[in-house]
């Protein structure tokens, strides 16, 4: 019998781990509200490509069209301080200096190959969020903890707007492409090197109209590479077109390209995502990527994430995500993925999501499934 201290209790413990680094991550964009006639990430975030801190503006939806309960009354006095604001008001918005507090305690459950590991209860991420505006100018940054503890700042860039239609910025981000989904454990995002800590040091054009988006970067590679200095940064390119259809019908398409480094093959990622709501209760987003490798005999990968989301209540979220990743002639590398979810805003600062993951991975028939139970705390 193996103790817990054990080979089998330690390559438990590193599968937990490994999954919890896979779900740390930082605020993102919620394309849910497409629903919301929002098919911009800036009306409400700083961040051109979403997530992140929310603008004046984006904290005040939040509460008046998002939360269950958080609407102000008519009669409030236009002088009463906003639970949306920073520490509920006690800083004011009227300042060009904005600040978040992002903090997400989480409790994980795994059973991977019908065996029980672990429960995790844990603090996913504590980030303290900072934009400063001021004629054209914004400066951001985020600076927190990683679940081990160490301290990480994912974001931190300096951009200026241009003219009504051009920008530029310039620091560490993640690349705009296809769609930022919240969860970065979708496969579109992990199989595509769009994770927790792939953002990179870069530069990134924005040009942008009335209907049209396009946003185009190029840098070193990615950051967290170049810091550890460890084989794998390479030029890395990325371009995403949007088209807005509508109010409420969005389409993109985007391309990722990662040359070659001295322990990372070349790779290039295409894709085509279209986001639909038919009505403000009901949003779905779907993405076809196809990536081109040179690291295997089979050099080609296709990608294919759904996400549709139901408002059954104001503020309450029914999500369901089928996932597929198939490498064709190659059954071993074919996952089929489920992800069903719940997510609550009953007020301003609070999101309640609750998500249950199912993989199955085809080749060997192996299901793994995964229970998520987190409270974000946005102040």
């Amino acid at each position: 019998m193996t103790g817990a201290g054990g080979p089998r209790g330690y390559f438990r413990l590193a599968l937990v781990g490994a999954w919890a680094a896979w779900i740390a991550v930082p605020a993102a964009a919620e394309p849910t509200f497409l629903s919301k006639q929002y098919p911009r990430c800036t009306a409400c975030h700083y961040s051109p490509s979403g997530g992140g801190l929310l603008t004046p503006y984006g904290r005040s939806l939040s509460r008046e069209e998002l939360s269950t309960f958080g609407r102000r009354d008519a009669t409030a006095e236009a002088g009463d301080r906003a639970e949306e604001e920073f520490l509920f008001g006690a800083v004011g918005s009227d300042s060009p200096l904005q600040l978040g507090l992002d903090f997400r305690p989480s409790q994980l459950q795994i059973e991977v190959a019908g065996r029980d590991l672990p429960d995790r209860n844990f603090l996913m991420n504590l980030d303290l969020q900072a934009a400063w505006r001021f004629g054209g100018w914004t400066a951001y940054g985020t600076a927190g903890r990683r679940p081990g503890g160490d301290f990480v700042s994912y974001e931190h860039w300096l951009a200026r707007q241009v003219s009504d239609r051009v920008s530029i910025r310039g620091g560490r981000f993640l690349p705009a492409y296809g769609v930022r989904f919240a969860d970065h454990t979708a496969l579109s995002r992990r199989q595509l090197g769009l994770g927790e800590d792939d953002q990179v040091y870069g530069v990134e054009l924005g040009l942008s109209s009335d209907r049209w988006l396009l946003q185009v970067a190029a840098g070193p590679g990615r950051a967290e590479s170049l810091l550890d200095d460890d084989g794998r940064a390479a030029l890395t390119v990325s371009g995403r077109a949007q088209r807005d259809l509508g109010s409420r019908t969005v389409a993109v398409a985007s391309v990722l390209h990662r040359g070659a480094a001295d322990r990372a093959a070349r790779r290039t990622a295409v894709g085509a995502s279209f986001g639909y709501a038919p009505a403000p209760w009901l949003t779905t987003w779907t993405q076809l990527d196809v990536q081109f490798r040179d690291s295997a005999p089979d050099d080609r990968a296709v990608i294919l994430t759904n996400q549709t989301s139901v408002e059954v209540w104001r503020g309450v979220w029914l999500r369901i995500s089928p996932q597929r990743y198939r490498v064709p002639d190659d059954s071993r590398a074919e996952i089929h993925r489920m992800v069903y979810g719940l997510d609550l805003y009953p007020r301003t600062h609070w999101h309640v999501n609750l998500s249950w993951y199912r993989d199955r991975f085809v080749f060997s028939d192996r299901l793994d499934r995964r229970l998520l139970l987190q409270l974000h705390l946005y102040l």
